[in-house]
Parts: structure tokens; sequence; C-alpha cells
């Protein structure tokens, strides 16, 4: 188990690498939730996670000749653009297993600096398997991303920062998948300010931590699924829970798919930042109630920011909708001349604009000489798409909303 002098001795030697992210309050957020919520931006960070700062730390130390064996680690993406950037910058061989989903843009960040990439597996632990293996038969150098006290010690300096830079702080709600980040924050955390509370945040589909603290003994899971693909760890690694999160974490909740996707859309829209999954699942938790934090100074670290533009997209695409800025129709009409036309006559009389149209005359449901009109509009809210549904209702138009 790293100690206080383990963290500050990785903040020397991190020292003009990496940068020491912007720590402010979102007062939007602050006044929606009735407390001071502080966000630590990590997402503005060197390779775009807090994994810089163990990855860096961890290579570092290694000797002359454990840099000329090279290096290998398995990484769902994060602890591998960190690695490869620290690796570049001590001139050491690296290669990197990472899933065989890992959004493009973490891959192509890795491959950016230099380091080998091979895809294998469905998940984080099939890739770690087979990094083992890999390891072994290359004569390599492992780094675990985050059982390794040196990973640890790293990850936590970010406590540090934010520690020297405010004093009042009744809680901390920090993203768990492995552990890595939230043991050394913890360390720092309760080692300096033990009245602080620690609260761990997992996705529901990926919850074995929470499981286990639960539990009070290791719980294993049988498969995994989440947008948060930087937590997605399948297995409790004994020596995270025993050592760091069943001593040093108050609570830990869980947060569903489509709550950190609202943190995302959320962060996205009312504080103009892109954080990836991992990184707003701290936000859902408050956002969603799962955390009592009325009048309380919490700060919120958003772990990372390399979301897959996919992804995001789509996020942005269900946000619309969920939130009822966006509405697609199926409406049956008579296919005859100037029919369209007078359908969106009704749109633009309600002032809906719309975004796009498909046309369906083939459908075995369909009665003859009738077509299906598929239309997605730009609304205003639930009042406006309610007035738009009633002037279809007054013109007589079959429709049913998706």
């Amino acid at each position: 188990m790293i100690t206080l002098k383990d963290i500050e001795n990785a903040k020397t030697r991190l020292t003009g690498i990496v940068h020491d992210t912007p720590l402010t309050l979102a007062p939007i957020l602050s006044k929606e939730l009735g407390a001071n919520i502080y966000l630590k931006k990590e997402n503005l960070q060197i390779t775009g996670s807090f994994k810089i700062r163990g990855s860096f730390n961890k290579l570092s130390i290694l000797s002359n000749d454990e840099k000329k064996q090279g290096i290998v680690a398995a990484s769902a993406g994060n602890h591998a653009q960190g690695l490869a950037y620290s690796a570049k910058h001590f001139n050491v061989d690296a290669t990197i297993i990472m899933p065989e989903a890992t959004p493009l843009i973490k891959v192509s960040g890795v491959k950016s600096h230099g380091a080998n990439v091979i895809l294998h597996g469905s998940n984080y632990d099939e890739a770690y398997e087979y990094a083992m293996r890999y390891t072994k038969e290359h004569n390599k150098i492992f780094i675990h991303p985050f059982a390794d006290d040196e990973i640890i010690a790293g990850q936590g300096t970010l406590a540090l920062e934010i520690l020297e830079n405010l004093q009042e702080i009744d809680m901390f709600i920090i993203p768990i998948g492995g552990g890595g980040l939230i043991a050394g924050m913890a360390t720092a955390i309760k080692q300096l300010r033990p009245d602080i509370k620690v609260i761990g945040v997992v996705a529901s589909g990926a919850n074995a931590m929470k499981l286990s603290f639960d539990c009070k003994s290791i719980q294993k899971v049988e498969s995994i699924k989440t947008i948060a693909d930087g937590i997605a760890v399948k297995k409790v690694v004994p020596v995270m829970y025993d050592d760091y999160i069943s001593k040093l974490v108050d609570q830990i909740v869980e947060v569903s798919d489509n709550e950190i996707a609202n943190a995302i859309l959320s962060l996205l829209e009312k504080q103009k930042l892109i954080v990836e999954g991992a990184g707003a699942t701290s936000l859902a938790a408050v956002m969603h109630n799962k955390v009592d934090i009325k009048g309380k100074n919490v700060v919120l670290p958003l772990s990372g920011g390399n979301i897959d533009v996919t992804m995001l997209s789509l996020i942005i695409e269900k946000g619309l909708i969920k939130s009822n800025r966006k509405m697609t129709l199926i409406i049956t009409l008579y296919d005859k001349p100037g029919a369209l036309k007078n359908l969106t006559n009704i749109f633009e009389q309600t002032d809906a604009n719309i975004v796009q149209i498909d046309y369906d005359r083939d459908s075995v449901s369909l009665d003859f000489g009738d077509a299906n009109i598929i239309i997605s509009i730009e609304t205003k809210g639930s009042e406006h798409q309610k007035l738009i549904q009633d002037s279809l209702d007054e013109s007589g138009y079959r429709y049913k909303k998706i």
C-alpha cells in the first residue's frame, strides 16, 4: 500500500510534464443541484485523461535495462495513450493490447505516439489475458493499468493538486473501474484531510467493485456492458479492494448508461466540455440523486475526454429526443399531388423545423394509394410537441410517435 510520501515523490517526477488542469466552480450546475460543484478538468490533460500521471511516474522509475526490454500493457484506451506518450518520452519500445471494440480515437491516439497496437478480445479482461501471454513470450515488462504502486501514486497527484487549490471540500466523487484513480486520490485525501468523504461511482453495466464493497468480499460479474469504456472492468483485483477500496472509500454508487449519457450532454451544453463516459460518471451520480450533496462543497474529477465521435453523436441524438427537442413521426396520408405540401404546412404553422423526411409507399401494411411519411422535426419542448400533435389530430392525420 502506498503512502502520501509516494504520491509527493510522484508529483515531483511529473512537474513540467503534466498539466495542472483547471479546477473551477460550475455555477449553473451548482444552482441546479443545490451544492457547490467544482469540476477538475482532466479531460484537458495531456493525452486527454488523468492516466498520463500514473504511466509517466511508472516509466520514470524503470531501470535502463528494463527500459531496453520494452513494455507491454493492456488498456481500453486512456492508460494506453498515457503509456505510449511516456514511452516515447523515455525512448522505450511499447506494445499495447486493446479490446477490439476500442473507440478509433483512442487507437489512433496510441499509434500517434509510436506505440505498436494489437487489438484482441471483446473487453479489457480478455485483452489483459492476452497481454500477459505476449509479455512472457517476448520477455517484456508488463505495466498494469491500475494494480501497481507507482501507477496508483501517480494518479494520487490529482488529489494533491485539488487540495492545494481548494480548502473547503466536503466530498470527492470519483469514477471507479479497476480502482487506480480512487485508490491514489483516496490515499492522499484520507492522509491529509480524513474529514472529507470519498465516494466512488461505477457503471451499472460494470459494477463488480460496488458489489464487492456492498458484500464486503470480492464478487464477480459474468459480463460487462457500458458506454463508459474507460471503467469497463469485469474482475476486481484483490489488492485494489483489500488495501484501498475497503479501507479508504466511504460509499460506492452506480449509474446507468442513460444517466451517464445525460451527464455527457449536460457537460457539452452547459459547460462546453467534451467528456467521455467514464469521466462523466461523477456528474451522473449527482444529477440523478445517487449521493446527498445538498449544501456541500463537492469535487468531481472529469477523468477523461476521449469519446468516440460516433458515440457522442448517438448521445446527442438520444438526448434531444429525451428532452423533447426532437420528435420523429410516422404519418399515413393519401398519396396524391399536394398531400405532402398540405402536411408540411402544419409544421410551418406550428413553427416546427423539419430536419429529415423519408417517403414509403411500398410497405405491405399500407392500403393501396396510401404512403407513410417518416418525418423528424426540431421542437421546443413537450408543450410544443403537444401543439403539433393536436394540429395533426384536428386535420385528421393518422400518425404515431417513434
